[in-house]
């Protein structure tokens, strides 16, 4: 098999041209620009571009398949050679559909916790000595890649509403086939894409149109407006509802009791028991028993940037944490507060995605702070710029939230200053973004006051 990537530097992208080259395909790319880690990575498995740039001679007829990534435009060189030669295009999900028609398909949707629930369901199985391939859009430990495709009868997916490709503008999530779905639940995001919620509503109906016959959905029933979706829905799969699981905390610790079987876990909050007990009933539909899925999802320590333990001493912890859409944001919080009630909580938000930078969008995230004892919320100009979005005032940001005492601050010189004054005595620190506070060395300040 021949195929050829057009922008290959793509996060997503460049694993999954490692693993058709692993799997032994001849497999070739172009990008007009690609950052680490994908360009070391490419480079030590031989794939990586001669030169950035598009090079529509790198298009023949010999080629199997076209793989279209995100960041290429409609315009692209190498995408109108493929065109007027007849080539298959694909964008990125369509073409995992491709590689495992003959598997069956483990999909799991969700405006939030789909990243951890696939990623739960990824350790269980590898613990319990599962064969299986893999898509997440996070590093996992244990885990080289985020993509793997081989000969594998199965295939867990982390299904994204986001769209496929400059060609394909249906959400990702619609080309997987699903033969056991999961949807952890529905919160309004994407407002570039889904300019209302009905919309944004309508794409996981479509979803679960998608599940193949004889198939089964598991919905989190504890969401109230997924719960309606489900049961207005005319589907004929089998819909399997769960909630949070049995559990208590010891210490800080979290014990789940799952039919008898009991474990103390690494993770903690509301949100990760309700990922925790979706991913346990996708591994009973696999054969997965309560034994086996206890010793594999008590080793599991979370996947990268979710509630990720950054540094710690006796008197403080600090945890990163991808949180940034209003309803992760707020069950992130609640799970800090709720794990460790005695301790003061300290939260910083950076706004960085186009939905959380909109004025129009600012509302959603009343209330979203509030269980945090000081609260800052952070957002830079270059993030405006970048998205081409009009200047925000930090006085509409801050009555978005509605939180009082909120401080909303825009340098990210200001933001390491605040944080070094702070008091680090009985302390949570929680540094919620999707982005990097504009480059701000998270890292080393977290090792500077632990």
């Amino acid at each position: 098999m021949k195929v050829h990537f057009i922008a290959i530097g793509g996060s997503v992208m460049h694993q999954l041209a490692i693993a058709l080259k692993r799997k032994g395909y001849i497999v070739t790319g172009s990008d007009d620009e690609i950052f680490e880690p994908a360009r070391s990575n490419l480079a030590a498995e031989g794939l990586l571009p001669v030169a950035d740039g598009w090079f529509p001679e790198k298009i023949h007829k010999e080629l199997n398949s076209i793989i279209l990534g995100m960041h290429a435009k409609a315009d692209n060189p190498e995408l109108l050679k493929a065109k007027e030669l007849g080539l298959p295009i694909y964008s990125f999900p369509e073409y995992i559909y491709q590689e495992s028609k003959d598997k069956t398909r483990v999909v799991v949707g969700g405006s939030h916790g789909k990243t951890t629930t696939t990623s739960m369901i990824m350790n269980v199985l590898k613990s319990a000595g599962k064969d299986f391939d893999y898509l997440v859009g996070a590093r996992l430990e244990g885990f080289p890649q985020s993509v793997n495709i081989t000969s594998a009868p199965l295939i867990v997916c982390e299904g994204d509403e986001y769209p496929a490709s400059t060609l394909e503008k249906r959400p990702k999530f619609h080309f997987l086939f699903p033969h056991i779905a999961i949807i952890t639940g529905i919160a309004w995001d994407h407002i570039n894409v889904f300019p209302t919620f009905d919309i944004y509503l309508e794409q996981f109906r479509i979803f679960i149109d998608k599940i193949e016959p004889g198939g089964v959905l598991i919905y989190n029933h504890t969401d109230l407006v997924l719960k309606q979706l489900v049961e207005q829905h005319p589907s004929s799969v089998r819909k399997i509802p769960y909630g949070i699981p049995q559990h208590r905390i010891e210490n800080g610790i979290t014990v789940v009791t799952l039919e008898g079987h009991s474990g103390a876990l690494k993770v903690f909050g509301e949100h990760n028991l309700l990922n925790l007990q979706a991913a346990w009933l996708a591994c009973k539909e696999l054969g997965v028993g309560p034994a086996a899925f206890l010793k594999g999802i008590m080793a599991f320590g979370g996947a990268a940037k979710r509630l990720e333990l950054l540094a710690r001493n006796e008197r403080l912890n600090i945890y990163r944490d991808f949180a940034h859409a209003p309803s992760k944001v707020k069950a992130t919080m609640e799970a800090v507060r709720r794990q460790f009630p005695d301790r003061k909580l300290i939260a910083v938000l950076e706004l960085h995605t186009y939905s959380s930078l909109n004025e129009q969008f600012l509302s959603e995230y009343h209330g979203a702070m509030d269980l945090a004892d000081k609260a800052v919320v952070f957002y830079s100009r270059h993030a405006l710029e970048l998205k081409r979005l009009p200047p925000l005032s930090p006085e509409k940001v801050a009555a978005g939230f509605g939180k009082k005492d909120l401080l909303v601050l825009n340098e990210k010189e200001d933001l390491l200053k605040w944080l070094m004054e702070q008091s680090y005595e009985n302390v949570n620190l929680l540094l919620m973004s999707s982005g990097n506070y504009d480059g701000l060395d998270v890292a080393g300040f977290a090792n500077k006051v632990s």
